[in-house]
């Protein structure tokens, strides 16, 4: 075992990929020689040179159809996009192409596609550098969308994200990336896209975050233990699509309320989705509304510390959120 942040687990992710297979290569602006904005590929270009870890023009769209291209030579890219603000100017390649081709070609053609992403809100990233973009992709039959919470999950989540044959859109917490710790073994086995993590187990009040906000939900979840006696489930969803009903669902049913937490603006946020889902499929075990909690409605995370504090939801917010729901 080993402890090691989010981004360190990330890089030993990305270097191991690219010691076991030739096919693997990283290309994203400034990821090469300067090893990336936030340092996730340092070291890869020295040790495996300018063909497999490229630095790319500033143009999100060329790289994600570089990318696309690559991967219906069967090559195995990993496409890093600098911040999730910028994603934009890739969506046609993204939905239009990457995500559609498996269908489009009736399962002839494959994309073995990752898009490395760092998403979410950080203190003085403002307008540019703090967009939340999962509802937005998650909307894409055809793409997954993988958001891990803990070191482990994000070296094991990269590599199922590697091997799976069609493309995957792999978000990062890049406020989590140095505060997030935890153990991580020398060997693992690679995760595939799609089961939920059961971060903490408990009977009174189910919990469903991913993320950041999952690492703040197990600290908000273990405060209310020792202060209100509450036992909150922590349910760490760690892929989005194909979301792992079964698991939302069981919690659910288990403790007839629930609470989701996330970081990106209210109105058509994924938690309208899952409380969307726990309505539709397990109305009748529901023994209060489906809260939900996030960032406000407004367009861009503010400058001003204070007013940042006030729109990321933190520990302290959770908290509060599951006093309330649970004296419903």
């Amino acid at each position: 075992m080993a402890e090691m942040t989010l981004i360190e687990a990330i890089r030993t992710a990305l270097d191991e990929a690219l010691a076991q297979d030739e096919r693997v290569f990283v290309t994203g602006e400034d990821i090469g020689r300067r090893g990336g904005v936030f340092r996730a590929t340092q070291g890869l270009y020295e040790k495996y040179g300018a063909r497999r870890v490229m630095d790319s023009p500033l143009t999100e769209m060329g790289i994600i159809g570089v990318g696309i291209g690559a991967a219906l030579a069967d090559l195995r890219p990993v496409c890093e996009i600098q911040f999730a603000d910028f994603i934009h100017p890739a969506f046609n390649q993204i939905v239009g192409e990457a995500a559609r081709m498996y269908y489009r070609s009736a399962g002839g053609w494959q994309v073995p596609l990752v898009i490395r992403v760092p998403y979410g809100a950080v203190p003085g990233g403002g307008l540019y550098h703090c967009q939340s973009v999962e509802a937005l992709f998650a909307h894409i039959p055809g793409l997954k969308i993988v958001v891990p919470s803990t070191p482990r999950d994000a070296r094991r989540l990269l590599h199922g994200a590697i091997l799976d044959p069609n493309p995957v859109l792999f978000l990062e917490t890049k406020y989590g990336y140095r505060q997030i710790r935890g153990e991580v073994p020398e060997q693992d086995a690679p995760l595939l896209p799609g089961p939920a993590r059961i971060a903490r187990e408990g009977g009174d009040l189910s919990l469903f975050a991913w993320g950041l906000m999952a690492f703040y939900a197990e600290i908000a979840a273990e405060r209310a233990a020792q202060e209100d006696g509450l036992d909150v489930e922590v349910v760490d969803l760690r892929t989005l699509h194909p979301l792992d009903q079964e698991s939302v669902l069981g919690s659910l049913r288990k403790t007839g309320k629930a609470l989701v937490v996330h970081e990106d603006t209210r109105t058509m946020g994924f938690g309208a989705e899952i409380a969307a889902l726990l309505v539709d499929e397990a109305f009748e075990y529901l023994d209060g509304p489906v809260k939900r909690l996030t960032a406000p409605d407004v367009p861009a995370a503010p400058f001003n510390r204070g007013m940042f504090d006030y729109f990321l939801p933190g520990p302290d917010d959770i908290f509060a959120a599951i006093r309330e729901l649970a004296a419903y």
